[in-house]
């Protein structure tokens, strides 16, 4: 029996859960999600709680059932608190802003980038060079938070480039030179 998939998941006050066999939907202050449950697993919910159960023990059907449960609790956190992730930018003259739907960026190259935020996720700009990507869908927030780090990854000899703020950079020594 998975680990994961036999603990039940708490359904905090003011979120809504409807499950119509393969999918569920999950409503709540910040949102709604919607998601397809694939074969193998059943799911069970009530008043307080939803619990995730095998339907047999194929191989399927185990590998689905820590998943499923895992990617329910993620809807219900997200619809209830939501998620965040938060980059640094490190560089001279690095530095982003928000305009609407498009986030700007300044990243040492000869143009700027100009990237659209994608529906549901915002970011939030700090001293121009910490970002805040802020949703309730957790996979769309590190994906998208993935794609801006992808824009400058920090390179290891002076950690220039956009960076996860808990992230460390390995840094190499430099050139020597000419004793």
């Amino acid at each position: 029996m998975s680990r994961i998939g036999k603990l039940p998941i708490a359904i905090p006050a003011g979120v809504k859960v409807i499950y119509n066999a393969p999918e569920i939907k999950v409503e709540g202050p910040k949102g709604k999600l919607a998601r397809s449950i694939g074969e193998g697993v059943s799911v069970d919910v009530t008043a307080q709680a939803i619990t995730v159960n095998r339907n047999d023990d194929t191989i399927k059907s185990r590998s689905a059932h820590g998943l499923t449960r895992t990617l329910i609790n993620n809807m219900v956190v997200g619809v209830s608190k939501g998620f965040e992730t938060l980059l640094e930018i490190n560089g001279v003259g690095y530095r982003a802003e928000v305009k609407g739907n498009v986030l700007n960026l300044a990243l040492g190259f000869s143009h700027p980038v100009n990237f659209e935020l994608p529906a549901g996720i915002t970011v939030e700009v700090e001293k121009m060079t910490k970002l805040k990507v802020m949703g309730i869908d957790k996979e769309m927030v590190g994906e998208t938070a993935a794609k801006i780090r992808a824009f400058r990854p920090p390179e290891p000899y002076k950690g220039k480039g956009v960076k996860y703020a808990d992230e460390t950079i390995l840094r190499k020594a430099g050139k020597t030179g000419k004793k």
